[in-house]
């Protein structure tokens, strides 16, 4: 079985800064593509910035300049530094994960979601 569990979310001042964070685990072979996406409350959930095996990053055009993706292909993990932050980014934060396990095959996975506040 395959894990993917976020950490990092919280209540934060608008144009503070905050870091999240998302570790795989399990019967891993390889991790492909990995990223974040945010879902409020009655709306669609929208991409937020991903990242490839390779480090190419895609980011949304509202985040773009504010938050950085990376990851550590050695733990697993995939981090959003997320910085000058608004009262719109408010919301639930997902990680997402594409992951084969040994059968080869690639599934897609789903952390169980980080709430992120920003507020004063």
């Amino acid at each position: 079985q395959v894990q993917v569990v976020e950490s990092g979310g919280g209540l934060v001042q608008p144009g503070g800064p905050l870091r999240l964070s998302c570790a795989a685990s399990g019967s891993i072979f390889s991790i492909y593509s990995m990223g974040w996406y945010r879902q409020a409350p009655g709306k669609q959930r929208e991409l937020v910035a991903t990242i490839t095996s390779g480090g190419i990053t895609n980011y949304a055009d509202s985040v773009k300049g504010r938050f950085t993706i990376t990851r550590d292909n050695a733990k697993n993990t995939v981090y959003l530094q997320m910085n000058s932050l608004k009262r719109e980014d408010t919301t639930v934060y997902y990680c997402y994960a594409a992951i084969s396990d040994y059968s080869r095959r690639v599934y897609d996975y789903w952390g169980q979601g980080t709430q992120v506040t920003v507020s004063s």
